[in-house]
């Protein structure tokens, strides 16, 4: 993990490998941004100037690198695009800070020490660049490489080793403590990329409840493994209908973190199918390779609760990490087959490739019976709501309107992309079995919506619930940007994070 301090080191006297400022998207040019003066200086007031012959332009994300000739202790300078240049009286705000020190972070890989001189004005500001940073600086090199390899200098490059965040004031209160939320929360969040990182074959739903565990142990947190025989005994038929096909047993795992002072109490619940093969109803070629990737609702949620118990936040969170791995062989549910769910109803599976629902049902059914004040549960659920709002943002449904709004602008705030979606009562009817109480499938068309319908079927009487189906953000295919990775990208978990700051300061009610 990359080291953060906040310095009072002036820009030109830091020693460090890079120095990071930010410029502008300005109306004739590229801008320098604000805590890069002393930089500026010593390149006689003309950096823009130099930039923009080098081509720089300020757009969000555009990265320029320059050798120092004389007048800073670090030998490069890296300038990092902000976007456009605020209005007047307006800040640069946290997401484009986010992004840029991202940005920079990952730019700089390999550096020991870089010096962040981005604009800081307040403790808001201070909170943004080191998790930007942090998070930009992830990298999951854990099968990369070995120890002769990396004796000879020969293994993966590794991320910047500390960022020195200049204009932060590490004796003032709210520095201090932005800074150690951001170190916290980016921790967990990486952590958390590294589950789903993680080659199914060393996943598996045993040893993920191993590393919960462990978590639990190490930050107070109360933890609660169910295995395939505590399964069978409580009647837990979602969960051991999913794993029945698979040499790895299914597991339910409960981690509380109370808090004496805590009025309330959050449940969270996280679909950990560790990999997903379709089952009987196999997924096609194409389709499987990223697969390991459906725990990151259960990482979100595991990374959640731990960091809601290291931060010390007023309310009780309780995680559900509903654990499977989807296989088909000779024991695995058919399509046909009929589920007796922990609540008692039965569910017709026709189709094992929505397995997800069918764990979480169970899960949902379990964390109600402890009434808590809401339940927010968060899956990889389903392709079609990646048609409905593409790789980057993430859906929410809820059985209460104000709930719902309440997690979209906690997700804004948390600078998570999200979008509130419906839960239209008529595809409810598609749902209906001849056989049993519900199927586990409906209509084809608004499929991400007829799942939010399934499970709120499984929701206690009089409990507020949402629902966040997370297909699309997970997992990026693609080259990285901002502070986000390719790979597991720890989608959600800042806004679960902030949920459950919200709930603790009683602004949800």
């Amino acid at each position: 993990m990359t080291a953060l301090t906040l310095s009072t080191a002036g820009a030109a006297t830091l020693r460090a490998d890079a120095i990071v400022v930010g410029v502008a998207k300005g109306a004739k040019g590229p801008v320098v941004a604000p805590g890069a003066e002393a930089v500026d200086k010593a390149f006689d007031g003309k950096l823009a100037s130099v930039l923009e012959t080098l081509g720089a332009s300020g757009a969000e994300g555009e990265v320029t690198k320059l050798p120092v000739l004389s007048g800073l202790k670090a030998p490069v300078l890296l300038a990092v695009g902000l976007g456009p240049v605020p209005e007047k009286d307006a800040t640069y705000g946290a997401e484009p800070l986010r992004r840029a020190a991202g940005v920079a972070a990952r730019a700089l890989s390999g550096a020991k020490k870089a010096a962040f001189a981005l604009p800081v004005e307040a403790s808001e500001d201070v909170e943004a660049i080191a998790e930007g940073a942090l998070l930009g600086a992830y990298a999951f090199t854990a099968y990369q490489g070995n120890e002769k390899n990396a004796k000879k200098g020969d293994g993966p490059k590794q991320p910047l080793g500390e960022v020195a965040l200049l204009g932060a004031k590490p004796r003032d209160k709210a520095h201090k403590a932005a800074a150690e939320r951001a170190i916290a929360l980016t921790e967990e969040v990486n952590r958390a990329r590294d589950l789903v990182n993680t080659p199914p074959n060393d996943l598996t739903p045993e040893s993920f409840a191993a590393v919960a565990t462990a978590a639990g142990k190490e930050n107070g947190i109360k933890v609660q493994v169910l295995d395939e025989k505590a399964l069978a005994k409580g009647g837990y038929g979602g969960i051991l209908g999913v794993g029945q096909g698979s040499a790895n047993p299914p597991r339910l795992v409960k981690l509380a973190y109370t808090h004496p002072d805590a009025e309330k109490t959050l449940a969270l619940v996280g679909k950990g199918i560790t990999y997903d093969s379709g089952g009987i109803s196999l997924k096609p070629a194409g389709h499987n390779e990223t697969m390991k990737c459906d725990m990151s609702g259960a990482a979100a949620v595991f990374a959640a609760v731990v960091t809601a118990a290291r931060l010390g936040l007023a309310v009780n969170v309780t995680g559900w990490l509903a654990l499977a791995e989807n296989m088909p062989s000779g024991t695995a549910t058919r399509p046909g087959d009929v589920l007796r769910m922990y609540s008692g109803k039965t569910v017709e599976v026709l189709n094992t490739d929505a397995e997800g629902r069918l764990v979480l049902a169970d899960a949902l059914t379990r964390a109600s019976e402890e009434n808590p004040d809401a339940i927010v549960d968060v899956a990889t659920l389903t392709g079609a709501m990646v048609l409905a709002l593409g790789n980057r943002t993430f859906g929410i449904m809820a059985n209460d309107e104000a709930f719902r709004t309440s997690i979209h602008e906690i997700a804004e705030e948390a600078g998570e992309a999200s979008w509130p979606m419906p839960l239209p009562a008529d595809l409810r009817k598609g749902m209906d079995s001849p056989t049993a109480d519900i199927a586990n499938m409906g209509e084809r068309m608004g499929g991400g919506l007829v799942a939010g319908l399934f499970l709120k079927e499984f929701v206690g009487e009089g409990i507020t619930w949402a629902h966040l189906d997370i297909a699309g953000p997970a997992f990026h295919e693609g080259a990285p940007y901002g502070y986000t990775p390719k790979g597991g990208t720890g989608a959600s978990i800042r806004t679960l994070v902030k949920l459950a700051e919200h709930t603790a300061a009683g602004d949800l009610g």
